[in-house]
């Protein structure tokens, strides 16, 4: 039987992970935390396939000896702004396979240093395997596949209140919030400000015409090194009811620098913004929907093809794109030694497979 080791299983994230992985394999899913109370609740649960292990993951040895027992290691705990890569240095030092939620280019850059490393020991890693990052990049890969040569990606996500997730998240978009980044833009870099430039995009319904803004992802990076002739990558983001984005913008625009750099206001603000989205909630569900379109030239044309998904729980359908990934490494259906982000890993037929296993259903249309 092939051993997954969830660490952070417990989060909103986590839980949906192990979830997915429950439905769609024969696994034995551990899960980690820091309290032995919920650890009671879990096996009780369970029905013996998930078993909780309390671990920190300032518990190195511990850590250790925990993925040298395990297939599988995916690692769901964030915020990955704070993360070093000790998880994915073990699990290359064990020959252990490695999937990860991380959602931050920061920690993405760092993980992306150890591709040789794990090409040399045989080690499979896919980092950024959510729902953005994550089924959004495989969205693109099978946008730019419909080209001759494409020349633009534009993505486009949308969140309605908690998306059902913790408070993790919501540090995540205020820790986006606090400096400027490049974005590649007509084949150059060029800085942009978070939360800048609205833009109104269509989305599938129950969403329709709604704004997005710049928000700083991994993919604004990954993409252009995956697809070359690509010359601009835009990733924008917004938030259900409307009112989040303008008090986002706010907090990104009008809020001083050294104060948003701070990590108590981050703190306060994460509590502050989950509390007010377990209200608004009730009202506007918790899903999410993302906007892929990919331009280019397809038979001496120019040609947009547009991608759409919509999703009736933000969480879970970051739980189906980790642990599709997860499925496939478990049956051998997918193997790339190194570390990669999800759209050079993972293989458009592969994800057009995981994704109508899951119901999961991605509406195409050209411009």
């Amino acid at each position: 039987m092939t051993r997954v080791l969830i660490l952070g299983g417990r989060g909103r994230i986590g839980s949906s992970v192990a979830q997915d992985l429950a439905t769609h394999t024969q696994a034995q899913i551990t899960i980690t935390g820091r309290s032995p109370e919920i650890g009671k609740a879990v096996s009780l649960s369970s029905g013996g396939q998930v078993q909780f292990l309390v671990l920190d993951l300032a518990e190195v040895d511990k850590l250790g000896e925990a993925i040298a027992n395990s297939d599988l290691v995916i690692h769901c705990a964030g915020p990955f702004h704070y993360r070093d890569t000790n998880v994915l240095e073990t699990c290359i030092a064990q020959g252990v396979n490695y999937v990860d939620v991380s959602d931050h280019r920061s920690y993405t850059s760092k993980a992306l240093n150890y591709q040789e490393q794990a090409a040399a020991a045989g080690v499979t890693a896919i980092i950024n395997t959510g729902i953005f990052p994550g089924i959004s990049n495989s969205m693109v890969r099978q946008g730019i596949e419909q080209f001759d040569e494409a020349e633009k990606i534009h993505l486009s996500y949308l969140v309605s209140g908690s998306g059902g997730a913790g408070v993790t998240v919501m540090r995540t978009t205020f820790l986006g919030l606090q400096h400027p980044f490049d974005a590649w833009i007509d084949g150059k870099w060029q800085e942009v400000q978070p939360y800048s430039e609205r833009e109104a995009v269509n989305f599938l319904p129950p969403y329709g015409r709604t704004g997005v803004y710049w928000f700083d992802m991994p993919e604004t990076f990954t993409l252009p090194h995956a697809f070359p002739s690509v010359k601009t990558v835009i990733t924008k983001f917004g938030s259900v009811p409307d009112f989040y984005n303008h008090m986002t913008w706010i907090t990104a625009h009008v809020f001083p620098k050294w104060l948003m750099q701070k990590r108590s206001t981050i703190e306060f603000l994460s509590h502050v913004s989950h509390f007010m989205t377990d209200v608004t909630n009730r009202f506007t569900g918790i899903g999410v929907a993302v906007r892929s379109e990919v331009t280019g030239q397809k038979n001496g044309k120019t040609a947009v093809f547009c991608s759409d998904l919509v999703h009736e729980n933000t969480a879970m359908a970051s739980g189906c794109g980790t642990g599709s990934i997860a499925q496939l490494l478990l049956e051998g259906k997918l193997k790339k030694p190194g570390v990669f982000a999800v759209e050079e890993a993972l293989p458009t037929n592969l994800f057009e497979y995981t994704m109508q296993n899951r119901g999961i259903k991605i509406h195409h249309s050209w411009l």
